[in-house]
């Protein structure tokens, strides 16, 4: 099998966006994450602070948020989002080999046989530190920020996949970067990208 993307679908906290932009330096080859936003708010005209709110996360819950999306009035603005992060992704994997972390992808690219499909966690103590160490002191206790965005991501990925978020069924690797380091990380999806 060859292999021209990767998808990167982590923890918060864990390291994964870290570790895919690392793997895309060593292989020389572009890493989508925040650029995704970017290329949203182009087509979409809104904020980019807004995007990053509703193309990953779940604000208001699973319930009021399924009732948006099917909402019979027309597309909501997170299902126009929800189009345009789809449809751009699958363009990027047409156009050139890249990392692609977050964002669905690993379900967007699904049925693609040259997409490597990763999921990076960690233990709670390795992510509270490390996201103390990233993002700095909080009002809110490290271990309360990671179970509230581990909800809301699993959530908004359960909703759009119907897939549960973590789940080892739907990845190719699965990595702990706490026990096996980031940069382990980097030389093992490497090894198997090149070997591919």
């Amino acid at each position: 099998m060859s292999y021209r993307i990767i998808t990167i679908s982590r923890q918060f906290g864990s390291g994964g966006r870290t570790i895919g932009k690392k793997l895309a330096d060593e292989l020389g080859i572009k890493c989508y994450d925040r650029e995704i936003i970017d290329q949203i708010a182009e087509e979409s005209g809104f904020d980019k602070k807004y995007i990053s709110e509703k193309s990953e996360y779940v604000p208001n819950g699973i319930f009021g948020t399924m009732m948006n999306r099917w909402s019979y009035s027309g597309p909501t603005n997170e299902e126009r989002i929800w189009q345009i992060q789809s449809n751009y992704i699958k363009e990027l994997a047409d156009k050139e080999s890249c990392v692609i972390v977050g964002r669905c992808a690993d379900y967007l690219l699904g049925d693609r046989d040259d997409v490597l499909k990763v999921f990076v966690h960690a233990d709670n103590k390795y992510r509270a530190e490390r996201i103390v160490k990233m993002y700095g002191e909080s009002d809110i206790d490290p271990e309360k920020r990671l179970k509230d965005k581990d909800k809301h991501r699993a959530a908004y990925y359960q909703i759009y996949t119907d897939m549960t978020f973590g789940d080892a069924l739907n990845y190719h690797v699965c990595l702990d970067s706490g026990a096996v380091g980031e940069d382990n990380c980097v030389e093992i999806l490497k090894n198997i990208f090149n070997e591919g």
